[in-house]
């Protein structure tokens, strides 16, 4: 059962604290969410699928028990709201709640359920806030299960494109993403027609919640991390490197076509160009995440005829990745030339950098000052639907806990003494900051 930490019964309303969040609500749905979505191999909310759908109906519930307003858009989405004193565009909190396959109990639901922890806190409380405050439960982030990336963002802000709807199937059964939407109460042919609930207009700003999932705050010792932006990216998913197959130890070094030894040489050559743009202060990380001979082909005694591999380079810099770009092509022709072998990259796909609102780093860094404790500004590797509230032109934010384990993995783990750290930033942040300053 997950434990409330005694830190968070202690705060009161003065002049530098925040309400208390309902740090209680959030224990009792984490550990809910644990019974009804995990099982001997971890926990699975499929997009669009049982798990996701159990979630969805677990935080309505409860934003129904505390008189906040619900609606739902023709994607799915589930929005939930407190209304403030003036009119006009609201603050939205959000983050998505279906998981990978085998996953943590944590990714994404906590940035739901701090949301809900902080409008509990302030319901409780006798709290309006000055604007709308709105928590959104975001449908289908996870690309694993269709094949696409920020399904539910997308679909909120007009942007799926139609045809995705047709030809992406779920992966776990073949239910393509149009009947999912439809099972599951939504309008696939509102989205189809582009039609857009949110937009720039409507959302005054954005702050995505999410446990961290990398190592960063975890050696440096720091609770909670304020985002700067998250990288974009291009990716070979399916590059290629061919050679000539021959005798290990008939075949001199001269007259070799190795393609493992190419393969590797491209991988030494980007790391050298890492560690130099990186003594540079720039923001850059490669990896070659796949890297494999054919299985009916290679053997002990042979050298390698080819090598399948895959090349993921992400940077918050533009200029940065086309700088990494033009080093990959450059490498591969030397040596292609050098080695005697050939490189199929393959197609390439990209995504943007998005920028976190400076004013919002600013004034979270500025909360957490307030606060008393010890925060981490941090760019993200990881996509997350705050790149689509960016890249919308609504002001956005992000906020990461500390969470051991890495993460897409049943280890995952969040201290919610973290998590409760990271709420009073985030409620602290919803009363002191006016969206007027943004």
């Amino acid at each position: 059962m997950t434990s409330i930490p005694e830190s968070s019964l202690a705060l009161e309303l003065d002049g530098r604290n925040t309400p208390p969040a309902d740090i209680a609500l959030a224990c009792k749905l984490f550990d809910e969410l644990e019974q009804r979505t995990s099982n001997a191999f971890g926990f699975t909310r499929p997009s669009f699928g049982l798990g996701e759908q159990i979630a969805h109906d677990m935080v309505r519930r409860e934003a129904k028990k505390l008189g906040l307003e619900t609606t739902v858009d023709a994607g799915c989405n589930l929005y939930m709201t407190l209304r403030g004193r003036q009119q006009g565009p609201g603050l939205m909190i959000g983050s998505h709640l279906d998981s990978v396959p085998r996953g943590g109990n944590f990714d994404g639901a906590a940035g739901v359920l701090m949301g809900l922890a902080v409008l509990s806190g302030f319901v409780k409380a006798g709290i309006t806030p000055e604007r709308d405050i709105t928590v959104m439960a975001i449908r289908a982030e996870e690309s694993v299960w269709f094949g696409a990336s920020y399904v539910g963002s997308r679909m909120a802000f007009g942007k799926l494109d139609g045809d995705e709807l047709a030809s992406l199937k779920r992966s776990s059964d073949g239910v393509t993403l149009l009947s999912a939407i439809d099972a599951n109460g939504g309008d696939a042919r509102a989205i189809a027609n582009g039609d857009a609930y949110l937009s720039a207009r409507n959302v005054g700003m954005f702050i995505e919640p999410h446990i961290e999932q990398g190592p960063v705050l975890v050696d440096r010792g720091i609770p909670v991390g304020i985002v700067t932006g998250i990288r974009g990216s291009f990716r070979y998913r399916a590059a290629h490197c061919h050679g000539e197959y021959g005798h290990s130890g008939a075949t001199p070094r001269d007259c070799r076509a190795d393609a493992v030894r190419a393969v590797a040489t491209l991988v030494v050559h980007l790391d050298e160009a890492w560690i130099e743009l990186s003594k540079q202060g720039r923001d850059l990380v490669v990896t070659f995440s796949q890297f494999s001979t054919n299985p009916d082909e290679a053997a002990f005694s042979k050298i390698a005829g080819e090598v399948d591999f895959s090349l993921d380079v992400r940077s918050e810099e533009p200029e940065t990745l086309d700088l990494m770009l033009k080093i990959l092509h450059e490498k591969v022709e030397e040596i292609e030339k050098a080695q005697n072998v050939r490189f199929d990259l393959g197609s390439i796909s990209t995504s943007s950098p998005a920028k976190m609102a400076p004013e919002i780093v600013s004034q979270l860094e500025r909360c957490a000052e307030d606060l008393d404790f010890q925060s981490l500004t941090m760019p993200c590797g990881a996509g997350h639907d705050a790149a689509i509230f960016a890249a919308s032109g609504v002001p956005t934010g992000m906020i990461f806990i500390r969470n051991e384990h890495g993460s897409h993995n049943p280890e995952e783990h969040m201290e919610m003494a973290d998590f409760s750290l990271a709420t009073n930033l985030l409620s602290s942040f919803c009363l002191k900051y006016p969206l007027e300053e943004i």
